[in-house]
């Protein structure tokens, strides 16, 4: 099970930057409030939590094919749709398409020179494609897919749709549409949930499947760590301790910043799966944490001067790792020179384990808040275990800012006037809008 060490927020331990437990004390009201909230599915987008008791048969079957009878698996989203399969993909097996068939590639950013590079690598004819969008209007994920059925169509002929599966709306959008016409294979993304909080749907289970990790281990461990985080006591919830903590060091202390520092290269795309879930859920009504991604022990190296004397902005959030499956052992050589023998005989597991434990230590000396959340293993139950928590902890950080945690209003705005531009029928209003700001920007260039 994961465990959370928070020691380095209170004021006992780092002094006038850390907050006390009368503070947090005083604050149970409202996170009783938001426990309420949770518990009584006040708010329909709540539905992830359901996901942790679906029926896998499915996705397995489905990955059981792709696992048969392609080489290559391409998948087509973006945001939640791509970081989640990501995270998965990096943590459970990494250099995975150095080692293991199908290969896996990821299609997010409209960027046509990746997407030249992956057609450049890949055999169509021996390609299995995963489109995911929940409305199947999402713009960059249109275009990729129309992209490839069209490439598809020329090589498989009326095979093609063999080859596609859509992860979707189970009833409704231009995609649901397209697979109810053409007859892809497809998988639900349940109505209410955000596809930000998707990664235990099929949209990163099938995924995982395909890659060889067993799906119900990832949902094993998200209700373990559910069970736990039930816990109406604030003192003995994990989850609604690191919300709260979090919330208390914006609205107190003016730490806006959260730095996720896991201490595993497997783990980077996690937080980074984590900075989309944080930014897009609580960044509203002129509130919100800024989330910073970030991998130790490289960013000591970058990033620990700025947190340690930089701006008073910041709470560090590291992830430890408390075994890492395989180890290396430092040889004893070099024994007469004083900067190198002290690392003799030691492993790579011990030293990285240090540097995580001096740079908490080194911060919480400085006063600078952190704390830690401790993973005994880098597996399916525990990556379930983070994803699931991680959630949880940003549905209710966003009842304590009182924002709704699961619409995106802003992106919403942005999605608008990129339809506006591709001359989206119904968009016109849009286009104009774009056309007019553009006026304004003719003077201001050199």
């Amino acid at each position: 099970m994961i465990e959370l060490n928070f020691s380095n927020m209170m004021e006992e331990v780092i002094g006038k930057n850390g907050l006390s437990e009368r503070r947090i004390e005083g604050f149970r009201g409202r996170v009783e409030d938001a426990h309420e909230q949770i518990k009584d599915r006040r708010w329909p987008e709540l539905a992830f939590i359901d996901l942790l008791s679906q029926d896998t048969s499915e996705i397995k079957n489905i990955a059981r094919h792709i696992r048969e009878e392609t080489e290559d698996f391409l998948i087509l989203g973006i945001g939640g749709s791509a970081l989640g399969p990501r995270a998965i993909l990096d943590a459970l097996s990494p250099f995975h398409n150095l080692q293991k068939k199908p290969r896996v590639f990821i299609y997010e950013n409209v960027d046509p020179r990746t997407l030249k590079q992956i057609l450049s690598l890949i055999d169509l004819k021996k390609t299995s494609i995963n489109v995911i969008s929940k409305s199947g209007s999402t713009a960059e994920t249109a275009a990729s897919f129309m992209i490839l059925w069209d490439e598809m169509k020329k090589i498989l002929g009326n095979d093609a749709p063999k080859r596609f599966i859509a992860t979707t709306d189970p009833e409704k959008g231009n995609l649901r549409k397209i697979v109810n016409e053409e007859g892809l294979k497809s998988l639900p993304v349940p109505p209410n949930v955000a596809g930000r909080y998707s990664v235990l749907s099929p949209v990163g289970l099938l995924p995982a499947e395909v890659i060889g990790i067993d799906s119900n281990e990832l949902l094993r461990g998200a209700r373990d760590i559910h069970e736990k985080c039930s816990e109406p006591e604030l003192w003995k919830n994990p989850a609604y301790l690191f919300g709260t903590l979090l919330y208390l060091m914006d609205t107190e202390k003016k730490r806006k910043i959260n730095v996720m520092i896991p201490y595993a290269d497997s783990l980077k795309s996690l937080s980074e799966w984590f900075c989309q879930l944080w930014a897009e859920s609580l960044g509203k009504l002129g509130v919100g944490l800024t989330p910073y991604p970030s991998v130790g022990t490289t960013d000591q190296h970058s990033q620990l001067q700025l947190w340690m004397e930089g701006p008073q902005d910041k709470v560090v959030i590291f992830i430890r790792v408390d075994d890492y499956g395989d180890d290396i052992k430092i040889p004893r050589i070099f024994k007469d020179m004083e900067g190198l023998n002290y690392l003799s005989g030691h492993t790579l597991s011990e030293l990285i384990a240090a540097e995580e434990e001096s740079t908490e230590l080194a911060l919480a000396r400085a006063e600078r808040p952190n704390m830690t959340i401790t993973m005994p293993v880098i597996n399916a139950y525990h990556i379930g275990q983070l994803f699931h928590f991680f959630e949880l902890v940003t549905a209710l950080t966003g009842f304590l800012y009182r924002v709704n945690p699961f619409n995106q209003p802003g992106v919403e705005e942005g999605k608008n006037l990129t339809y506006g531009m591709m001359g989206k029928k119904g968009y016109e209003a849009k286009r104009k809008e774009v056309e007019e700001a553009r006026e304004k920007k003719i003077c201001w260039r050199i």
